[in-house]
């Protein structure tokens, strides 16, 4: 299969490229950011073109690498901060790259099939068990608005045109590699030699973590499963877990359990008490994540540690 990734040199991105590459397909990326030539190989990523998510730019890639069988859309806005601090720019990253792309598709390429990484933050808060994809959607955050604004784009284009298309709603994706958000600020407060460190509200939210590496095997897993009209998928592990056990491991792992972590009991703007997925749906297309996240929260301190020798 000839197989396109948008944002394909992020975080996920590249974990998905190699995952799609030891299935031995041919994979070309598009995206932001100079990516040389060894990097990009060894990520799995055979052509790389570095600009916008746009008709002309997609026309570039299809005369490189010709038409693709499949295009994982990951680019646009990748969390809640940014997003109430530019909610413009995100709107952009999250919206208008998908239209283009939807729109590029229906000229261009109508039987290729698209999946889209959505994400959790489309459900909102005020849940107290797990989340099932038909579950209203009442986001509370530019983020979250944007990526459900672009979900509807997807289902609009696979009603009114047929494309065959899937969405993946995120949970807390983690993993070696990832220099953002929880795991990688604990890491880096705790590299400054701090006897103590505190994080904000009550430690008793409940997360749904999910290895990367399970994330890039379900993304391909809905592209086998993409219909007309959208299909939409949890992107997680079914285990709640709380934001204090996390943070527990993570520091008894690094300090072997000198340090205890602490928390302010004020929440940040845009965090829920609970995200967690339900995974009957994915049970039903025989996807189960197989990392447990104890085993993943050590690993990632190894790595990050192993990062900054």
């Amino acid at each position: 299969m000839k197989v396109w990734i948008t944002g394909a040199r992020g975080f996920i991105g590249q974990h998905l490229s190699r995952y799609i590459q030891q299935l031995s397909h041919d994979v070309a990326g598009i995206g932001h950011g100079h990516w040389p030539e060894s990097e990009r190989r060894y990520a799995g990523v055979n052509q790389w073109l570095n600009g916008d998510i746009s008709q002309q730019n997609l026309d570039v890639l299809l005369q490189q690498h010709g038409i693709p069988d499949a295009i994982f859309h990951l680019a646009g806005g990748s969390s809640v901060g940014p997003s109430l601090a530019l909610p413009l720019e995100d709107m952009h990253r999250s919206v208008s790259s998908i239209g283009d792309l939807l729109e590029w598709v229906r000229l261009r390429s109508p039987k290729t099939t698209i999946v889209m990484a959505s994400s959790a933050a489309v459900y909102g808060a005020g849940h107290t068990s797990a989340i099932h994809e038909d579950a209203i959607s009442t986001p509370y955050s530019p983020y979250g608005f944007h990526k459900r604004m672009a979900e509807l784009l997807m289902e609009s284009y696979s009603r009114s045109f047929g494309l065959k298309v899937a969405v993946v709603r995120l949970f807390s994706v983690y993993g070696p590699g990832l220099r953002k958000q929880l795991l990688w600020d604990a890491c880096s407060r705790l590299s400054n030699n701090v006897d103590a460190i505190q994080f904000g509200g009550s430690g008793n939210e409940l997360r749904d973590w999910i290895h990367v590496e399970d994330a890039a095997a379900l993304l391909w897993k809905a592209m086998e499963h993409a219909t007309s009209p959208c299909a939409i998928f949890n992107g997680g592990s079914g285990i709640a877990t709380s934001v204090h056990d996390i943070t527990k491991i993570l520091c008894d792992e690094w300090s072997k359990g000198a340090i205890t972590p602490s928390f302010s009991g004020k929440s940040r703007v845009g965090d829920p008490a609970s995200l967690v997925a339900d995974t009957s749906r994915l049970q039903r297309i025989g996807f189960k994540a197989a990392h447990e996240w104890s085993k993943g929260i050590v690993e990632y301190v190894e790595w990050f540690k192993g990062a900054q020798v």
